[in-house]
């Protein structure tokens, strides 16, 4: 487990000597009004650091089923299948029927490489995941204790599975005493 809590820099680093921002309303009478500097975040094209932006990809999406529930296994393996057909530009892996690593279920792992692609691939699941769990975890980039970093692949891989983790339908509990177990001996 995690030798110590993690701790978090502030989000508004580089905005130190930034003005005040304006506390009236905008037009829709509810939200506030933002002031529009003409630039979009650097976000909308490339993963903020420390998330992978290279071959591994920045999200891994891991979509699961109950192999013994002959419904919702059939529905996992036509949004499989659908899934290769309409977003072919992803990389999407085998069709678990038992459970694989700290997923305790059944799963199948799609990995998201963009922005663009999140935001699509994610809206469209919103729609299409039906009865299933889904899993979007982070691939970070941060240094590990054999890089000189302060943490271990273990506990980086823990965190990104959990408290960076972003679930829609049912939280799945994950085994991720696993991490520990391969990735620290």
């Amino acid at each position: 487990m995690p030798s110590k809590p993690p701790t978090y820099k502030s989000p508004l680093e580089g905005y130190e000597n930034a003005p005040p921002l304006p506390t009236e309303k905008a037009e829709d009478g509810k939200s506030l009004l933002n002031i529009q500097t003409g630039v979009l975040s650097s976000a909308y094209e490339r993963f903020p650091e420390p998330l992978d932006n290279g071959r591994r990809g920045a999200f891994d999406i891991h979509i699961y089923h109950l192999p013994n529930h002959p419904t919702q296994a059939r529905y996992a393996a036509e949004l499989h299948e659908r899934i290769r057909r309409e977003f072919p530009e992803l990389r999407i892996y085998t069709f678990w029927t038992k459970p694989v690593g700290p997923h305790p279920i059944a799963m199948f792992e799609v990995n998201i490489f963009t922005p663009a692609q999140l935001g699509a691939f994610v809206g469209w699941l919103a729609v299409w995941r039906g009865p299933l769990s889904v899993l979007i975890h982070p691939n970070t980039t941060e240094k590990t204790i054999g890089e000189g970093g302060d943490v271990s692949e273990a506990e980086k891989e823990a965190r990104n599975h959990t408290d960076r983790a972003i679930w829609m339908g049912e939280k799945v509990v994950l085994n991720t005493d696993l991490f520990w177990e391969v990735m620290d001996h």
